[in-house]
């Protein structure tokens, strides 16, 4: 069973639409929370991060921020 998967996004964000598209082509189920629909979301990922920045991901317990640069230890996680 893989670790449950968040993702923080706004529609226009290209490495938001990559993690997405990664997810999708392996068959990984996430959760997505619009930052852009919804200001809670931008807020928490304030609160997790102390920045505003999408996407911001979460893998189980750990938090990422960004998808390109940490696609090697998600996906290690998500085996």
């Amino acid at each position: 069973m893989t670790e449950p998967v968040i993702i923080y996004s706004i529609p226009t964000c290209g490495d938001c639409n990559h993690a997405k598209r990664y997810f999708k082509e392996n068959e990984i189920s996430y959760t997505e929370y619009d930052c852009e629909t919804d200001e809670k979301y931008a807020k928490e990922v304030m609160d997790l991060t102390g920045k505003q920045i999408v996407p911001t991901i979460i893998v189980g317990n750990k938090v990422f921020i960004g998808f390109a640069e940490n696609l090697k230890e998600i996906s290690e996680l998500l085996r």
